[in-house]
Formats: structure tokens, C-alpha cells, sequence
């Protein structure tokens, strides 16, 4: 069987973006079971309420919503378990450091596959407020009318 190449995403978290603002974003290895995997592969999980969490060391995420393997057996596993990341030390205690301080938290933004692998996209992220929230949307939406009304300028109807 040919090994696998490139990158399929599984499963992205697209209000993340909207509810906190991106520090910076990092690439981890995620520890699964084997039906955990098949699950994913079938393109089945979810973000929505997923963190991460620093423990001792490591680095746990936690909330992610992976449904069972519909031709599992009873050694099937259980859908919101904690799953360990793999990570370098340095950036664990980078990562643990910047947590500490105020506001900041991480959030998962994809899940996907990398040459067979399974990986995840972590956010340092800080929380917006509900002006900042408003403040995005006007402008993304103002941008979309500023574009419409340029393409349509030109046509001659």
C-alpha cells in the first residue's frame, strides 16, 4: 500500500477565529487509539469546544469531540476523552509560560492528517470582547460591499 501524502483536514474550527484574537499558532502530533483513528479517517470530529491544557510537562486537549467507530467493537473509545499532544519541551514551556499569564488560552483550530499522521493547529489565543466581535464584522463587511460595488463598476449594463 502506497504511503499517503500531503495534507487532509479533518476538521476545522472556524468561530475560533471570530471569538478570540490569534497569537500564534503551532503544529502538534496527537496520541489516538487505533479506532479513534479510523474515525477520523472516515472525517468525523469536531472543535467546537475544544482547549488545551499544560500539565506537568505535557500538553492535553481536552473537549474535542471525536464520535465513536460505527464498526467498532466493544474495545471502542470513549468520545471526549483527554488526548495527549506532541510537542518539543521548549515550545511546552514557551506555551506554559505565555498561558500563565492573563488571558491567554489555547484552542485547537484544525485537525488533519500529514503524510499519514494525524496533527493538530493549537492557537495561543487572547479573547476578544463583544465590540471587537462588532468591530470585525463591520469592517469584513464593508470590505465585501467596497468589492462588490468595484467589480460592478466597470461592467456596462
Amino acid at each position: 500500500m502506497p504511503r499517503e501524502r500531503g495534507q487532509k483536514v479533518v476538521a476545522t474550527n472556524r468561530k475560533a477565529r471570530h471569538d478570540y484574537s490569534i497569537e500564534d499558532v503551532f503544529e502538534a502530533g496527537i496520541v489516538l487509539t487505533g479506532t479513534e483513528v479510523k474515525s477520523l479517517r472516515a472525517g468525523r470530529a469536531s472543535l467546537v469546544d475544544g482547549y488545551a491544557v499544560v500539565d506537568g510537562g505535557e500538553i492535553w486537549l481536552e473537549n474535542v469531540h471525536i464520535p465513536e467507530y460505527t464498526e467498532g467493537t466493544w474495545n471502542n473509545h470513549s468520545t471526549r476523552r483527554k488526548r495527549k499532544l506532541l510537542m518539543h519541551r521548549e515550545e511546552i514551556y514557551k506555551l506554559a509560560g505565555k498561558v500563565k499569564e492573563s488571558g491567554y488560552t489555547l484552542v485547537p483550530l484544525s485537525l488533519y492528517f500529514k503524510d499519514g499522521k494525524a496533527k493538530v493547529e493549537l492557537a495561543l489565543a487572547k479573547g476578544k470582547r463583544d465590540y471587537d466581535k462588532r468591530q470585525a464584522l463591520k469592517e469584513k463587511q464593508d470590505k465585501r460591499e467596497a468589492d462588490r460595488a468595484m467589480s460592478t463598476k466597470g461592467k456596462d449594463w
